[in-house]
Formats: structure tokens, sequence, C-alpha cells
């Protein structure tokens, strides 16, 4: 069944949901009218004598030679097909049927020109599993991801490659195999499908998601490694963090403080505790994590009006009757928020990294044994697996560096400002890849320590989740093969399995988190 879409209206909650499990989705009825209208007054310009950019003219530095009436359709075409020079591999399915959701809830917003026939063919795709095969390589963020659009715009046309439930095709037997037509593209329509920011927006919102997830991992293996190290809980007690006022960091200390409610481990030496402060990676947890909350927050509210945008040129004002040229394509916005998501990446990685440094350290790690191997010496334990840790802590710090702040001259210096948000949003899904790792390892780590422990016990919520990594992933005692533990750790990170298995609600319930 389709989920319905009011262009202006999507919240990002609809759009995970559309993302994880390749949702089809159609615009709301509502949206009709206004495309009917814009695309009338297109066709009304193209028949003109008045020289309409994108309508009937050439594009870019180009903008000044006048197509002929008779042209305009082939105009179109030849649009698409000169654009598609993307490179590199294919984006994954699920972000590709992400930004042809994004590209439909631009078009429904009636200011694009695209006629409805065009639209639900993108819905009959997104329905009946059709997916553009998307070269991930070159746009630099405006004039809108005009090369990756393009490779969508060419696959509704019948050209390029496409899948088909999941087997790449070329375009036009893809679309044969659903019982689909390829679109014949009208006035200004190829300009409309390709100009836009829905590759950077899609991407974006993918390293939206997948680091909120690794945030609310983090407050799970935080936890643990605090009741690992016999950390103390203090710095967790509201009245600091209301006196400082930060909302994540208040919604992070209340949410570590009841996952660790009830732990014999805390309890067991909350009196006489001879330490008087732990590192700063255990006492400023909330601090560090609820400030980078606070960050995805600000992004995620960024990109969710990205997602709502019109982002094409020009633009049809349908209550004026005009075709204007502006700027909207313009991806500056969404790559400051791919900016502000990977500062909050690589500080979460950063502050997990110094946990697992912590544990394996017996100099710091309160009697636990050096690398928590029952048997040091003969047995290395998580040495390694620690210095694995370093290394993506290092690598995601220099990913982290902004992409926001580059621009080069394009397109004969008409296009001589860019915002480089492709690559920028694109980067995250390595960052975040990066992340699952250091959390993983960190669990590991934790769950580990805490076994060291007996027969104290840790809360209920996080017992629960040391049964489920122990369900997947056995103690370490004697050396093994290390890889596959740290793949299946990074595999329950991704998945959310430590959170669910500790009852942690979603990062976007506020009221809850």
């Amino acid at each position: 069944m389709s989920i319905v879409l009011v262009p202006g209206s999507a919240t990002l909650d609809q759009l995970e949901n559309i993302w994880r499990h390749r949702q089809a989705v159609r615009l709301d009825s509502s949206a009709r009218p206004a495309i009917k209208k814009a695309a009338e007054l297109v066709a009304k310009a193209a028949a003109g004598k008045e020289a309409v950019y994108g309508v009937n003219t050439g594009f870019g530095k180009l903008a000044s030679l006048k197509i002929n009436p008779e042209d305009t359709a082939r105009l179109q075409r030849n649009l698409v097909l000169s654009h598609c020079c993307g490179v590199g591999e294919a984006l994954d399915i699920a972000t590709t049927r992400l930004m042809m959701v994004l590209k439909l809830l631009s078009l429904g917003r009636g200011a694009s020109g695209v006629s409805l026939e065009t639209i639900s063919l993108v819905e009959a795709m997104l329905e009946k599993g059709v997916t553009p095969v998307i070269p991930v390589q070159g746009s630099v963020g405006a004039s809108g991801d005009l090369a990756p659009l393009a490779h969508m715009a060419a696959a509704m046309i019948g050209e390029g490659e496409a899948f088909h439930d999941d087997k790449r095709l070329p375009a036009q037997d893809a679309l044969k195999q659903a019982g689909l037509e390829p679109a014949e593209l009208g006035p200004k329509e190829g300009l409309g499908l390709i100009n836009g920011t829905q590759f950077s927006t899609a991407c974006a919102l993918v390293g939206l998601f997948e680091a909120r997830n690794n945030l609310l991992q983090c407050l799970v293996s935080a936890s643990l490694s605090t009741d690992a190290i016999m950390g103390s809980t203090a710095p967790l007690i509201d009245e600091i963090h209301t006196l400082r006022g930060h909302r994540g960091q208040i919604r992070v200390a209340r949410a570590m403080r009841e996952l660790m409610e009830g732990s014999e481990i805390r309890e067991s030496h909350r009196d006489g505790d001879s330490r008087v402060q732990d590192p700063y990676c255990i006492r400023c947890q909330p601090q560090v994590s609820g400030a980078a909350l606070d960050l995805l927050d600000f992004a995620g509210r960024t990109l969710e009006t990205e997602a709502n945008a019109v982002s094409d040129n020009p633009l049809v004002l349908v209550d004026s009757g005009r075709i204007v040229s502006g700027g909207n394509f313009h991806a500056e916005p969404v790559a400051f928020a791919a900016d502000q998501i990977a500062l909050a990446i690589a500080e979460i990685g950063t502050i997990a990294q110094r946990r697992v440094a912590l544990m394996v350290d017996p100099t710091l790690s309160h009697d636990l044994p050096p690398f928590l191997t029952p048997k040091p010496g003969l047995n290395s334990g998580f040495m390694i697996a620690e210095v694995t840790t370093a290394a993506l802590m290092s690598e995601n710090k220099h990913l982290a560096n902004p992409c926001s702040t580059d621009s080069t001259p394009t397109s004969a210096n008409q296009e001589d400002h860019v915002s480089m948000a492709a690559h920028g949003a694109r980067r995250l899904l390595k960052m975040n890849a990066n992340l699952n790792v250091i959390i993983g390892v960190e669990i590991l780590c934790a769950v580990q320590g805490i076994e060291f422990r007996k027969p104290l016990k840790t809360s209920p919520a996080l017992q629960d989740v040391l049964k489920r990594v122990r369900a997947a992933i056995p103690r370490v005692t004697d050396d093994r093969f290390m890889a596959g533990d740290l793949q299946a750790a990074a595999m329950l990170v991704q998945a959310s399995e430590p959170a669910n298995a500790a009852g942690l609600p979603s990062a976007y319930d506020e009221a809850a988190l």
C-alpha cells in the first residue's frame, strides 16, 4: 500500500519510514490543481514568442539562445541525455527511492510545470520497483544535483539503466517488465526533473537517520561502560543539566539515568568511593552526546524544510501567472546540514573511543584486567580492537572537515559559486559505518567488563542488552579471530539492537528522550 504525502508537509518520521522500508508513495489529490495550472502556464509560454528560460531557450551559458516551438520537446530530451555525466558506483536503491520521493514532493507543490502524467510515472516506478541507476559522483550542489537527477530522468524516458526488483537492466527493459511506458517529456519537464537538491538532500537525510540511530546506541554503550569501570552516576543528576539548560544534554542525562536504574554495580560503590571525579569521557557524556543531539535536531529541521521545498528553476508562480528564474537549486542549506551531521558523528565517535581506551587500560579502568582478557600476556584480548577504533575515529575526524566552505566555478563561470552538498552528504555514509564499529567495539568491551564484576549485576535494562549481545557474540576468553566479532557488533548497532533491547525510545520522541 502506498503512503500518501501532502507536498509541503512531509515529516522526518515519514521519510525515514519510506527509506527504511522502501514504501511506495503517491501524492495527495489536493496537489493536482496547482500541478495542472503550472503545466498549463508552461505550455502557453512554450507556444509564445517571448523567451522564457528553460522553456524555449538553451540552458546555463546558452540561455540567450531561443528555441523554436517545434523543438521544445527535443530540447528537453537533449537536456536530460547531455546531463547524464555521473560517474562512480551506483547509489543504493533505498536512497535512490528516497530521492525520487523528494522529487515528487517538490513537483507536487505546483511550481515546476511538470505534468500530472510525468509525476504519475514517478509514482508508478516507486510502486512497481523500477529504480534508476544513479552514479554517485558528478554533482557540485548547484545548479541543483544535475547529473544524478539526469540519470533519474533518463530512466524515465527509457534511457540509461534501472533496477527492477533489484536486478540491473537497461531502463527501457525495466520499464517494460513493470508494465510502464517511457515518458515523452513536454516543455520544461526535463529541466524540472533534473534541477533541484533531491540527491544531496536524500543522502543527507540518510546520514541524519543513521547518525541519530548511532547516537541512541551510544547512550547504551556509554551506560554500559560507566558500569564496567564502576564510574559515578552523580554527573547524571538532573539539577546539573537543568542549570545549564541545553535540551539535548538534559535528554541524554535522563535517558542514561533510566538505563542505569537498579544497577547493583552502581550501588556497590555509591558510598565510600575514593575517586572524586571520573575522566571526561565518563563524566561529560551528557554534555557531548547532548550537544550532538541538539546539532542533529537542528540539521533535521533544515533537511525537513528542504525535503518539502521547491528547488528547481525557473519557478512557475501560478497565482501571478509568471515564470521566473531564481536560485532555489543552490544546496547551501543542505551542505551546512551535512557538515553539522558530520561534526556530530565525529564527536560521538571520539568520546566513545576514549571510553574503549579507558576500559582496556588497567591503570584507569578500576581493577579490570589488562585489555579485558582473563589471561593477559598469553592473550592480547581487545588490544587491537581498541587500535581499530582509534583508526576509525581519526578517519572520521578527517572526513568531518567542512565541505560547504569549498566552491569552484562551473558552466563557463555562469555557476560561479557552488555548495558541494552532494559529496558533503555522501561522506556521511562512510562516517556512520565507521561509527557503527566504534560503538560496537565499545559495547563488546563494556559487556566483557561488566561480566568481570560478577556476582554484581548491571541494571535490568542493560542486562537485557548484555543478553542480546551474548546471543550473537560469545565472551572473549582465549584469543580468537576478532574481525568477525567486530563486524557482528557493528551490525547490531546499525540494526538498533542495543537500544531496542534496553527499551530506549526513538530519538525523535523528545518527551521520552
